[in-house]
């Protein structure tokens, strides 16, 4: 029954991981003889502004993207899993989103936001109002992609925050009742305690996903205005298939692999690998 899925993630996962690392030690266009040249391309690597440029961008968008993806769905999660009428309708209303490609999210935000074409510029137009030229500007085009994240990540972070919160016994919440406790003293004292590996996945699955942004961000923005949201991986993207440089860009990209991991690495013990502490 494993049989598949491993055969998957060895050909999908493993062999690519092992063969990009051997070629990062390469100068390699993608084509022709592969001219293996030991650490050149990590040697030239620390001294790429361009490649660290893209990482700091690309952790900033992370770090401000996290508290929206983590405290929304957390708040929509509390609520449909209490008895409120209609919530199974609001369930699938916020999850739809998730269902879509990020390049379609991409494609749909432009549309609303875009300083030529966007629906927002063309009511305003309508009204005699000024335009609203939020995608060339360097902190607007920013917000807008960390907007069209949430609105698409939103869903399925909820339905994992739902699956936390149901798993939770409800005897606790029974003797809190008993107790006089009130909802946001449960919330507080029950359900973000023993939501704390739920809470860690969540962080780790998005922290990942976030640094591997980039259907959206190229449909949204292409990087610009500028480079303002050229991030990480369409840097490396461009370093393989646009300068033909097919080992430099292996090297960024075990280089990135090598700083998530660490940052996991320190997550997992700050967090205690998410374990619940019963005292």
């Amino acid at each position: 029954m494993v049989l598949p899925n491993f055969l998957i993630f060895l050909v999908f996962i493993i062999i690519p991981f092992f063969y990009g690392t051997i070629i990062s030690f390469a100068d390699w266009k993608g084509i022709g003889k592969i001219n293996f040249i030991g650490l050149g391309n990590y040697f030239e690597l620390f001294s790429d502004s361009g490649f660290w440029d893209s990482l700091l961008r690309t952790t900033k968008f992370a770090l401000c993207s996290l508290p929206f993806i983590i405290i929304l769905p957390l708040f929509f999660a509390v609520m449909l899993t209490k008895n409120l009428k209609g919530k199974y309708i609001f369930r699938t209303i916020f999850y739809w989103p998730s269902m879509i490609s990020y390049i379609v999210v991409g494609i749909a935000f432009r549309f609303i936001f875009g300083d030529s074409t966007g629906v927002i510029n063309y009511l305003l137009q309508l009204f005699g109002l000024p335009k609203f030229s939020v995608m060339t500007n360097t902190t607007g085009a920013f917000w807008i992609l960390i907007l069209a994240n949430l609105w698409f990540s939103t869903g399925s972070t909820m339905v994992i925050f739902m699956s936390g919160i149901t798993n939770i016994s409800p005897t606790y919440y029974e003797a809190a009742e008993v107790d006089g406790a009130t909802s946001r003293q449960q919330f507080f004292k029950i359900t973000l305690p023993l939501l704390k590996p739920t809470l860690f996945l969540v962080l780790i699955l998005s922290l990942i996903g976030l640094f591997k942004a980039y259907g959206m961000v190229m449909q949204l923005t292409s990087g610009g205005p500028g480079d303002a949201t050229k991030f990480v991986v369409q840097n490396i993207y461009d370093t393989a298939f646009k300068r033909f440089r097919l080992g430099y860009a292996s090297a960024q990209s075990l280089v990135t692999t090598l700083i998530l991991a660490i940052l996991t690495i320190l997550q997992f013990k700050a967090n205690k690998g998410g374990e619940v502490n019963d005292k």
